[in-house]
Formats: C-alpha cells, structure tokens, sequence
C-alpha cells in the first residue's frame, strides 16, 4: 500500500503519528469488503441483501480509517450517520456523503445474533449501494491522500 501521508496531529500539546499500519489495515479491509460485493454483483449472484450487506460493511471500515487516521473519537457503533458525524468534527465537507450513508445504513444486519437476511432487497438496491459505497471510498481515500 501506498505511504498515507496525513496522520500528524496533536492532543495536549503532543504531536503523534496515528498508527500507519492500522489506518492502512482498515482500508484494507474496507475494500476487500466492497471488492468482494462488486464480485458477487458482477458474477449476477443473487444474493442482494448480502452483496448489500458488505457495501454496507466496506463504508463502514472507510469511515472508520478516517477517524483512526485523525484521532477522532472511536466508537465500537456500525451506525454510518454517527460515524459520519465524528469524521465531520475534522472535515465538515465530509457532510456530503450523508445520502450515502443514509441509503447504506439500511442494509446493516447485526450479525451477531439469529437473524435472517432481508430477502426483498434487488439488484437495483445492490447497484445503488454499489455506486454509494464507491463514492464514499473515494471522499475518504483522498481525504487521506489514500489510493
């Protein structure tokens, strides 16, 4: 991965590094989510609430990697609206990625319990969430000076 050169910042009059290799592992793993749903939507499997799913997850991670990079607060929450809000404390301009975050977040399924996966969701949905995920990687990789 590329150099990230953007995590100078300070807290009680101390300059630190945000720790590159796990600001790095965070987009990593962001898109390999969003790799893994554009793989799924271009092999037309019809799995749409799970291709959903993982926009969903890949946005999240993006978000995520903002706010390690910052030292912003970190909330252990998949709430895309409330991540947005914490990454905007740094860059208001982050604010347009709201509608994004807004279509996204109906598509997260709290897998930590028995649920099933929402089966109404279409192939129209997972294109959408797609084109949002995509947009939402790419605010935050140049916020970051990220490829």
């Amino acid at each position: 991965m590329a150099t990230l050169s953007f995590f100078l910042s300070s807290r009680k009059g101390k300059c630190f590094m945000a720790a590159r290799k796990v600001v790095s592992e965070w987009l990593a793993k962001a898109d390999e989510d969003r790799a893994f749903a554009d793989a799924c939507l271009e092999e037309e499997l019809s799995f749409f609430g799970q291709i959903c799913f993982f926009f969903q997850q890949s946005a999240e991670k993006y978000l995520k990697a903002y706010i390690v990079a910052h030292d912003l607060e970190f909330r252990k929450i998949h709430d895309l609206i409330e991540l947005l809000a914490i990454c905007r404390t740094r860059d208001p301009a982050l604010a347009g990625s709201e509608a994004d975050c807004r279509l996204l977040n109906r598509f997260y399924v709290d897998t930590r319990y028995p649920a099933h996966w929402p089966s109404d969701f279409t192939i129209t949905d997972a294109k959408s969430a797609q084109e949002a995920a995509g947009r939402i990687s790419q605010a935050i990789k140049s916020k970051l000076n990220a490829p």
